[in-house]
């Protein structure tokens, strides 16, 4: 049997009264602002490797831009001059692109991996994803996984939806790169090339477009929730055929119809490796849509 211990009388003791909180807009303390973050340039760590990156800084809308396949975070420049101060700009270089590492890994769920280590080492919760080429598919890949974490989505020329890649044209591509490596030292000093082998360029091109086959990336779109913006060029560019490359830009408009989340925002007149140096005013106009309609 268990037996209580007795009880010691107490003092009673007094809270003091918690001051009444003052709801008088007029005379209530406003709470401190939070500080605007600050211009930061320096690497973060993913994986096996380093990636080089660039923040600006500052209090609006943070934008976060995504490269193609093999370029470097400079051919965002003119986009985000004209876009100017009133947004944050985040750019950076993914793994073996750029001044970034080497990795083991250069497959896109890699990539997809590289993009939220930037946001998270840049605490960076809602950002707009721009992306060009390769790095539009990242975008929307991006958005359709993670719709609280995104404001939206401007496509520059890319994430579209084709079946053109059979057997016959990966031997293809393998062949254009190889054929190509010799030009790989000279197109790494412009931004155009990564440091990696013929092979793997090609496997880095394969496997992009084999995630555009209508069956594997309607799923994603129909997973968009997000304003998405399309950006898209005419004609066509090195290793794409213009009227192929009409045919396969012309797919958007039955995803536009399925999802009203996603838009055809301009079409513009140069083509797709000189669109951010001659239509980055259009690249911004949809950044800035989708701003707007953050409020």
């Amino acid at each position: 049997m268990t037996t209580a211990a007795p009880t010691t009388p107490t003092t009673p003791t007094t809270v003091p009264a918690t001051p009444t909180e003052d709801r008088n807009p007029m005379t209530a303390t406003p709470a401190p602002a939070t500080p605007a973050p600050a211009a930061w340039t320096g690497t973060v760590s993913v994986d096996d490797t380093t990636l080089a990156v660039t923040d600006t800084g500052g209090s609006g809308p943070t934008v976060v831009y995504l490269n193609g396949s093999y370029a470097d975070q400079s051919h965002w420049r003119r986009v985000t001059g004209e876009l100017g101060g009133g947004f944050r700009h985040i750019t950076y270089d993914e793994r073996a692109r750029g001044k970034s590492g080497l990795s083991g890994d250069y497959s896109f769920e890699a990539c997809l991996r590289d993009l939220d280590a930037v946001l998270t080492a840049r605490g960076v919760e809602r950002p707009i994803l721009v992306g060009w080429s390769y790095g539009a598919m990242l975008a929307v890949h991006w958005a359709a996984r993670n719709p609280d974490r995104v404001l939206g989505v401007v496509s520059v020329d890319g994430a579209l939806p084709h079946s053109w890649l059979d057997e016959d044209a990966k031997v293809q591509v393998r062949k254009l790169f190889r054929r190509m490596s010799p030009l790989f030292p000279v197109a790494r000093r412009i931004g155009l090339a990564a440091r990696m082998s013929a092979e793997q360029h090609a496997e880095i091109n394969i496997e992009v477009n084999e995630l555009c086959a209508p069956e594997a990336l309607d799923p994603v779109f129909d997973r968009i929730t997000v304003p998405t913006e399309y950006v898209l060029a005419t004609g066509g560019n090195l290793g794409g055929d213009p009227e192929l490359m009409e045919k396969i830009r012309g797919n958007l408009a039955p995803v536009t119809a399925r999802n009203p989340h996603i838009r055809l925002s301009a079409k513009v007149p140069s083509n797709h490796s000189k669109i951010l140096r001659k239509d980055f005013r259009a690249v911004a106009d949809a950044a800035r849509g989708i701003a707007r309609k953050a409020g």
